[in-house]
């Protein structure tokens, strides 16, 4: 995955667990061409009501990391459904998920 852009996504932060996106396992790809960044996150549950909260959030960190970027698309994604395993080991410590 492009660094760069990942580093841009750990601004954004996941309300409910107080943990950035990337390290709490909820984007599964990222890609960067010609036509701007395609990113394809999921959320923690299919019911979470947070998922066009955190698109925006996504599209405006992005696009002031990237101002040039022409695009920026976030599909939201349920397959492989989420879980705690998917989370980095650091926060997992931050939640006390060991």
């Amino acid at each position: 995955m492009n660094e760069d852009i990942l580093t841009a996504l750990k601004t954004v932060i996941d309300p409910e667990f107080g943990v950035n996106i990337v390290d709490l396992g909820l984007v599964y790809e990222v890609a960067r061409n010609a036509n701007g960044i395609d990113i394809a996150l999921t959320m923690t549950t299919p019911a979470c009501p947070l998922g066009e909260m955190m698109r925006e959030e996504i599209k405006l960190a992005l696009h002031a990391r990237f101002p040039d970027t022409p695009a920026v698309r976030v599909e939201l994604v349920w397959d492989p459904p989420w879980s705690p395993e998917l989370m980095s080991e650091e926060s997992r410590r931050q939640l006390g998920i060991v």
